[in-house]
């Protein structure tokens, strides 16, 4: 349900106009109080990784890149993705760099929910599963098999690694597998 105050908080953002202090009160007020009902909703898992999630971008959002973690291609990180829309990875999860470019990393977010991990395509193992979704395993710093959530891969600032787990040989045969994987799902590339 948008809050009463959406109009303005768009003509607020999209403007830059500068309003008067219990203007701007008011809307930060209303704000809070949306976010607050909408917390109190959720249960307490979802409300804890989105609190967690609010306060790393607090502390995080403004690091410079090199105030951040130096994240390599190849290296498996976990990562606060932020809030998310519904079917998105979002909040803390793993994720694998696949590229760095003009201070940005290119990644592709895991899960170890073992329904997706058993649904995902494997060649072999399962080769009607579900090709957004690749069998990564158990290595690289992982505590459980995992799956590669490849329709989600984006680029995001360095500050939301919160930490560098372990480190996939970019040239290893599995790195290039997933490289190819990631061109035929975003581009139907072969």
């Amino acid at each position: 349900m948008q809050s009463s105050l959406f109009p303005y908080l768009l003509e607020y953002a999209s403007k830059g106009r500068n309003h008067d202090p219990d203007f701007r009160y008011e809307i930060i007020t209303e704000t809070l109080e949306d976010i607050r009902d909408h917390i109190e909703k959720q249960p307490f898992k979802e409300a804890a990784r989105l609190l967690l999630s609010t306060q790393n971008y607090i502390q995080r959002s403004g690091l410079k890149i090199y105030e951040s973690l130096d994240a390599k291609v190849g290296d498996v990180c976990y990562i606060d993705f932020g809030q998310a829309y519904l079917n998105e990875a979002g909040y803390q999860h793993f994720g694998l760099v696949l590229a760095s470019m003009n201070g940005k990393v290119f990644v592709v977010p895991m899960t170890s929910n073992q329904e997706s991990y058993r649904l995902a395509y494997d060649r072999i193992e399962n080769p009607k599963g579900k090709t957004h979704l690749m069998r990564f395993g158990q290595d690289y710093g992982l505590n459980r098999p995992t799956a590669l959530f490849l329709n989600d891969c984006k680029f995001i600032s360095p500050s939301r690694i919160i930490e560098i787990k372990g480190n996939l040989d970019p040239e290893s045969l599995l790195f290039k597998r997933i490289q190819r994987r990631v061109a035929l799902c975003l581009f139907k590339v072969r």
